[in-house]
């Protein structure tokens, strides 16, 4: 099974995006955007292993391994100019993959950081050991369209263990400081009312890039890009200096 949903062919995009999802989150997230992006731009959502269409398939549960195996996936993409874009758990692995991806010679043009604290200061919050009622609870709080299908009793046998894993995963990441410093263009985003990232703790993202650095602060919650989704692929589309949807 691969490792991206790509909603629309785009033969002739100039530039490829690669959207991270958050913990909990599948592809299907990012299904929308094919609508609304540049046809200069062909998405691509990472479908994580354990989920969806890939729910036979072992998790994964160390964020440095499946930064590693997105990175290697990527690589046969990489033929086109192609930007990250990550919410939440999907922001720490798209740092990863744009460090590894650097390293191998092919960095990104840019890294999008959306609703997430910066690798070097992720927090002490811990919910992955949590009962499942109480996991459920924090789902329903951050919001999202993930949250809702945890209601259903028969889907939460389904759901709850990838997103026990992904919460778990993003917990433990640990930031390795050793090697070579990301050189990317980082853009921050996130909600005005996020309870997980505020604008200080956001801004330490500049602290991770050689590359130029620019925050963007949006109005909602965690989930302010599901309501403010043309403003934020608006930004996107500045940002790479590509033409909007006409």
């Amino acid at each position: 099974m691969t490792w991206f949903r790509c909603p629309e062919n785009r033969p002739w995009a100039s530039m490829r995006l690669f959207c991270l999802p958050h913990a909990g989150g599948s592809a299907v997230f990012y299904r929308p955007w094919a609508k609304e992006v540049s046809p200069a731009v062909e998405v691509h959502a990472v479908q994580y292993p354990g989920r969806a269409d890939r729910i036979a398939d072992a998790m994964v549960g160390d964020a440095h391994q499946l930064a590693r195996l997105v990175a290697g996936a990527m690589a046969p993409l990489m033929d086109r100019p192609a930007a990250l874009f990550g919410h939440s758990m999907g922001a720490v692995l798209a740092y990863e993959v744009a460090r590894l991806l650097q390293e191998r010679g092919s960095a990104p043009v840019h890294v999008f950081a959306s609703g997430a604290r910066p690798p070097h200061d992720r927090g002490e919050d811990r919910v992955s050991g949590k009962d499942d009622d109480a996991l459920v609870a924090e789902m329903v709080k951050l919001g999202g369209s993930d949250a809702e299908a945890l209601r259903e009793p028969e889907l939460r046998e389904l759901v709850l263990p990838y997103v026990r894993n992904d919460f778990k995963l993003i917990e433990d990441y640990a930031h390795r400081a050793a090697g070579p410093r990301l050189a990317v263009p980082v853009t921050a985003i996130i909600g005005d009312a996020d309870p997980h990232v505020t604008r200080e703790q956001a801004a330490r993202w500049a602290e991770v890039t050689d590359g130029r650095f620019a925050l963007k602060v949006l109005p909602g919650g965690h989930f302010y890009l599901t309501e403010r989704q043309r403003d934020v692929i608006a930004e996107v589309h500045r940002t790479l200096e590509v033409p909007a949807v006409p």
